[in-house]
């Protein structure tokens, strides 16, 4: 593994490279996400819930302010995930406030921050625990051929895109994978820092792409092989693929199983043939050790990111506007990656 500062790779693409450029996050209403749950809250119980609006914040500081608000440790204030600082996004907020009977909700003042709506619930929100994020996009000055970008709209709705995780992941100019290759000059401590945790992940991450990257140059990142391991649409169930049977097959074309692959930690990989695996794990053999000898466990993340109601409009010649929805842990930036170039208007965001 070389010591050398790291510089992210240009991973490869599904469709051709883009033509196409534009600019993103001309302003912060031009990048909205709503975040939906999988459950709805019951009314009562010791833990209140929030549906919160917010624009120019970041999601730990808005669970700062609510601690302090309420007089409760940081800890007794949860979320289900981060959600961008340069953007109008809603999210929710759970707080353990078993001795809180009423609160005036009137008297909680934070700039770029609204309640929309307050509630309760009998258990906390744990991380992760959101079904979809719903995103409406807008993308401005855009050059190139508009007939090429419909074409992409079209295939991206009915193929979906490489699945890889975002730049945003790796941080600002991959400085996390960096951060990540120093951490693992010495044997990762078994309960790692929410900081070093972050790095940790950027590195699981990375090798996750390069395995994808592989398999879209050999353009099976769509297909099932003998020996894959296959992931349920929408859940986490995943199983190997014995023999390449009709049923499997026609399941893959209606997007219902994905090809799955690793999110390297402790444990036997599933894929009976790894297809070339073998070389990416070389490269990073220290890393793929100090993943091994964690506490994480080897995980298995879809290669095919479907995009959900997937709908655009053309504002003006150079103006678009695109929703959809996505499941948890994919990035709209993924998305948006195979259609043209993106330039962010405002600061790039770390989380």
């Amino acid at each position: 593994m070389s010591t050398e500062v790291f510089q992210l790779p240009n991973f490869a693409y599904a469709l051709s490279p883009p033509t196409a450029y534009a600019d993103l996050r001309s302003t912060a209403e031009d990048f909205c996400v709503d975040e939906i749950l999988p459950f709805e809250p019951e009314g009562t119980g010791e833990h209140i819930f929030l549906h919160i609006k917010k624009i120019g914040a970041n999601t730990a500081w808005v669970a700062e302010q609510l601690a302090k608000f309420l007089g409760v440790k940081p800890y007794d204030v949860s979320y289900a995930g981060l959600k961008d600082r340069h953007a109008v996004t809603t999210q929710w907020f759970s707080i353990y406030a078993a001795k809180i009977k009423q609160v005036d909700w009137a008297d909680f003042r934070c700039e770029g921050v609204e309640i929309l709506r307050h509630t309760r619930h009998t258990r906390k929100l744990r991380r992760g625990a959101v079904r979809a994020n719903q995103f409406k996009l807008v993308l401005r000055a855009i050059t190139g051929d508009q007939a090429d970008i419909e074409s992409r709209l079209h295939r991206i709705n009915s193929e979906g895109v490489p699945n890889y995780f975002g730049e945003q992941r790796f941080g600002h100019q991959g400085n996390n994978i960096n951060a990540g290759l120093a951490l693992c000059a010495r044997p990762l401590r078994r309960k790692l820092s929410q900081k070093n945790a972050l790095y940790v992940s950027a590195l699981r991450s990375l090798l996750f792409n390069y395995f994808l990257s592989m398999r879209v140059e050999d353009k099976t990142w769509n297909q099932a092989l003998v020996g894959d391991v296959m992931q349920l649409a929408g859940s986490h169930s995943i199983f190997n693929v014995e023999e390449l049977e009709q049923g499997l097959l026609q399941r893959v074309a209606e997007a219902d199983v994905h090809p799955a692959a690793p999110l390297w930690g402790a444990g036997n990989t599933r894929h009976k043939n790894p297809v070339g695996y073998t070389q990416i794990l070389a490269d990073y053999e220290l890393v793929c050790q100090r993943l091994e000898e964690s506490n994480l466990s080897i995980e298995y993340r879809a290669m095919r990111l479907m995009p959900q109601t997937l709908t655009w409009a053309w504002l003006e010649n150079d103006c678009l506007t695109l929703s959809f929805q996505l499941p948890v842990g994919c990035y709209a930036t993924t998305l948006l990656r195979e259609l043209v170039h993106t330039k962010n208007k405002s600061i790039q965001l770390t989380t």
